[in-house]
């Protein structure tokens, strides 16, 4: 996601470039109303990308977080595992043939 947003940035300046020559150049309400539209439009997609690039970065830190969570459940549980030492021996008279 962050990849394509990154890749997006040199076109859409030169895109921008663009539509701001044109605007400038504007002869008319209407040309100068439909670059104006068109910077806005440029401006409403990098905004929503930059949103999606955001909202892709937060996923992947909770992602993260909730692994690194995980991991320290699992540790601790191991550690409680490996230092129970249950009941332990206990001796038990023990008779051998039959005796």
């Amino acid at each position: 996601m962050q990849a394509g947003v990154v890749g997006n940035i040199e076109s859409a300046r030169a895109e921008m470039q663009t539509l701001v020559a044109q605007s400038q150049g504007a002869t008319g309400a209407l040309q100068a109303a439909q670059a104006g539209n068109q910077l806005l439009a440029l401006q409403s997609t990098q905004m929503a990308d930059l949103t999606a690039a955001i909202a892709a970065q937060n996923r992947a830190q909770a992602l993260e977080a909730a692994r690194r969570a995980s991991a320290e459940v699992q540790a601790r549980e191991n550690l409680n595992q490996f230092l129970d030492y249950g009941t332990g021996y206990e001796p038990t008279t023990v008779r051998m043939f039959g005796g």
